[in-house]
Order: structure tokens, then C-alpha cells, then sequence
């Protein structure tokens, strides 16, 4: 059979077969040590192939599934594997398939963030641990069920946010817990990036070999069109401060060791494109925590001059150019300064006199977190970045967003109701799902 016969006739296959029920989960159990772990991979856009080929390079990892609901997508994933490998896994357009499988271990969710909360939730719901990319959730409310769905079934979850296995972090918060840099009472959080305006385009026919009612999913279904992209809209994405900066919201928030902040104030919007998107270009966001803590999170899309940390770098005995460094973390302290980048970045730390006293080298580490959750997926053990963790930091990015949509109002918030001081407000808490792909009260 040739490929592209395989491929469509796997994807034909494999799509609509789930019943609607959900299955009995296999009890909580450690993978033996001379066992493959077998994966399913869901969403093969950018980032669910790439993982795919990490994934790919293990000899003790079997790629069982490939899923997307695109058609189009799957050879592409499928070549990753077969390069590696010489074996071709099943390829399916319907993620439930693999749910059925009682021999997976394992789900990779890189689907588009509106999918991020119920396909975590059902693979927990059916036995399958879970590696989810960021951002976690879509709502405040979908980041708690994703929670209570990992500790009712015993699975492990962890998020996409890979800085926190590497070890220059593990270092820097080793560093900061230990008092060197004094009492924290500022930190800044960048994201400053260069995007393309979203591309024009009408209502147009669905292609061929896309499920658009599968893409489409739990939010609400709009007429297709390649200009109407998601990553502009609130039905499927959180914006630039959940779907990047939340790598460095997430790492300033273990640097300092906080929860949840007090109250939060966005001023922005949107500045600079006009292409017809919800969600701001533009955002500066005031974070108060316990303490005497103020965190600020900046970020734009339209900056061409900041640059993330450079490939040259990330593995290599190197530092960013601070300044224009568009992906770090500053951290002040009433004993020292410290820079912390992302991607690698390391951190230098200055001394009250400006002079450097501190150097650490650090080096990309998706590999690293990839094994952390293999590992954890054998010893049952808490992954890295396990989900709750995940939700902690991602309800910043939420909380942003929520107070943009409320008129860039300051809102107090109460971390015991898990409410504002804005009934106006807490209604972007949550939101209104498309059946039958309802996120479930009760999971």
C-alpha cells in the first residue's frame, strides 16, 4: 500500500468509531521499567509534531496514534515516526478512538487551546495520563475540573511548560529561597514580540479531509474561513499572555514563591493591528501579592527589535542580550538584581554596586521535561509542572484577561471564593459550551 493510501485509509478508519459513553479507567498503576510506554498524540500542528519526533527518538516509547482533525496533518507527524522508526502508527481524525485503547498509556494534547481542558479531562476520565500543552486552560473554571479530573483518577498531568525542568531554574530558585537577593518587592515579566497581521480571507467552503465541527469542538461554530484566525478570538484562545508569556509568568511565580495576588489591574488593548481581533496587542498587567510583591507582566506584539533568546544560545555557554531580550524575567531584590531567561537563557545576578557576582548557563529543556513526565508515568510520582501547579500560574494570565474584558478595571480577588469584587466581572470565570462537548460539572 502506498503512503498516502495508508494514511487516508487510517484516517477514514479511525474517525467516529468511540461510543458515546465514556469507559471504566484502568486503575492507577506504575509502567515496569523494561516496559515501552505507548503514547496517542493529539493536534499535529507545529508543536504536536515536533513533540512527536522528541517522542520519536526514545527507544522506550511506542507511538501507538497519531490524531488530528485535519487529514492533512497526518503524514507529515506519520513521516517523524517512520524515519525514526520504520513503523507507522494508526492515524485517526477522532481523539475518542484512542481513549478506547485499554492499552495506551498515554495522551499528548497539542490541540488548539479550546481543546486543551476536555481532552485532558476525558483521557483522565478513561485512564490515560496526560502531557498537555500550554496554556493549560481556556477559562479559570476549566483549569480547577482539569485538577479535580488528575487527582480523581490517579492520572499524571503534566503542562507544556518546560522551563521548569530545567535545571538552571531548579538552581535559580535554590538561589532565591535562600535569601540572597534579599526581600523581593518587584518583579517585571516580558513578552515583547514581532506578529504578522492575521491574514485576509472570507467564508469559505471546508476543505477536504477537515473536520470543522471536531475543530470547532466544545466552543461556539463559526462559518470557516483561513482569515478568521483563532489564536484572535476569546471562543478559542486566551491571547499572547496565556499562549506564550505564560512560560515567564510561570517561572517568576516559583522564583518568588507565591499563589495567587491579591488584586490585578490590565491597562492596553488593542493598539496596534487592525484585523478585526478580541484580544490585545498590547498588555501591561499589576499584579499585588501578599507581602509587599508587585509583579508586572508587559507585553506587545508589534516589537520587531526585542528578540527571543537565540537558537546560538540556548545551547550553548552563552547569555541574551538582556535589554532586548524579549522572553526574561527581572527579579529585584533589596540585596541584588537578577536577570532570568527563558529558552535556555540562564540568569546573572548583580549586587548592589552593579557589580555581576553570579552566573549561571542554562540550556533548552523539552527533553528534560518530556522525561520528567515518562518517569512520573512509571513511579507515579508528581511531575514538574503537574497540572495544579499549572493552573496556579495560568489563572494570572486568566485574571489579566478577565480584567481587560471588564473595562481594564482593578479587581480585588479573593482566592478562598474564587471570585472578585466584580459579579460583572467573574462571569468570564467560565463559559458556554457547544454539545455534546461540554466540560462537565461533575467530572
Amino acid at each position: 500500500m502506498k503512503r498516502r493510501e495508508f494514511i487516508e485509509k487510517s484516517a477514514v478508519l479511525g474517525s467516529g468509531l468511540a461510543a458515546a459513553g465514556m469507559i471504566s479507567p484502568k486503575p492507577s498503576r506504575a509502567v515496569p521499567a523494561n516496559d515501552k510506554i505507548r503514547l496517542g498524540i493529539m493536534g499535529l500542528g507545529g508543536r504536536g509534531t515536533f513533540l512527536t519526533s522528541r517522542l520519536a527518538e526514545r527507544s522506550d516509547v511506542d507511538i501507538l496514534y497519531l490524531c488530528d482533525v485535519n487529514a492533512r496533518q497526518l503524514g507529515r507527524a506519520a513521516e517523524e515516526v517512520r524515519s525514526r522508526r520504520n513503523t507507522w502508527p494508526k492515524m485517526i481524525q477522532d481523539f475518542r478512538e484512542m481513549l478506547d485503547d485499554q492499552t495506551l498509556d498515554g495522551i499528548v494534547n497539542a490541540t488548539p487551546d479550546h481543546w486543551h481542558a476536555l481532552g485532558t479531562i476525558m483521557a483522565c476520565q478513561s485512564g490515560k495520563d496526560v502531557y498537555v500543552e500550554k496554556p493549560l486552560s481556556l477559562t479559570i473554571w476549566e483549569g480547577k475540573q482539569m485538577v479535580k479530573a488528575a487527582r480523581k483518577y490517579g492520572r499524571i498531568v503534566q503542562a507544556g511548560l518546560q522551563c521548569r525542568s530545567a535545571p538552571y531554574f531548579i538552581d535559580a530558585v535554590d538561589y532565591l529561597r535562600s535569601g540572597h537577593l534579599g526581600d523581593i518587592h518587584l518583579v517585571r515579566v516580558f513578552n515583547m514580540m514581532k506578529h504578522s497581521p492575521a491574514p485576509k480571507g472570507s467564508e469559505e467552503p471546508v476543505p477536504n479531509g477537515l473536520d470543522w465541527d471536531m475543530w470547532c469542538g466544545p466552543s461556539k461554530k463559526m462559518q470557516y474561513s483561513p482569515g478568521r484566525w483563532w489564536f484572535n478570538r476569546w471562543e478559542y484562545s486566551t491571547g499572547g499572555i496565556l499562549g506564550d508569556q505564560i512560560h515567564q509568568m510561570d517561572l517568576a511565580r516559583a522564583l518568588v514563591d507565591r499563589i495567587y495576588p491579591e488584586s490585578i489591574q490590565h491597562m492596553g488593548g488593542v493598539h496596534y493591528f487592525n484585523d478585526g481581533r478580541e484580544i490585545p496587542d498590547t498588555q501591561i498587567v499589576t499584579y499585588a501579592f501578599e507581602n509587599k510583591l508587585t509583579m508586572l507582566a508587559e507585553s506587545a506584539l508589534w516589537t520587531p527589535y526585542m528578540m527571543k533568546t537565540q537558537m546560538t544560545i540556548r545551547d550553548t555557554d552563552s547569555f541574551p542580550d538582556w535589554p532586548f531580550n524579549s522572553t526574561k524575567v527581572e527579579i529585584c531584590g533589596t540585596d541584588g538584581f537578577m536577570y532570568f531567561g527563558r529558552h535556555g537563557g540562564g540568569w546573572q545576578v548583580y549586587n548592589n554596586d552593579g557589580e555581576l557576582i553570579k552566573s549561571v548557563y542554562g540550556r533548552q529543556s523539552t527533553d528534560e521535561h518530556l522525561e520528567n513526565w515518562l518517569h512520573c508515568i512509571r513511579t507515579r510520582e508528581k511531575p514538574t509542572a503537574d497540572v495544579e501547579q499549572a493552573h496556579y500560574s495560568t489563572s494570572l494570565g486568566h485574571l489579566a484577561n478577565v480584567s481587560y474584558r471588564a473595562g481594564n478595571k482593578k479587581l480585588e480577588f479573593n482566592p478562598a471564593t474564587q471570585k472578585t469584587d466584580d459579579p460583572e466581572a467573574d462571569k468570564y470565570f467560565s463559559k458556554d459550551y457547544r454539545e455534546p462537548w461540554v466540560v462537565p460539572e461533575n467530572v
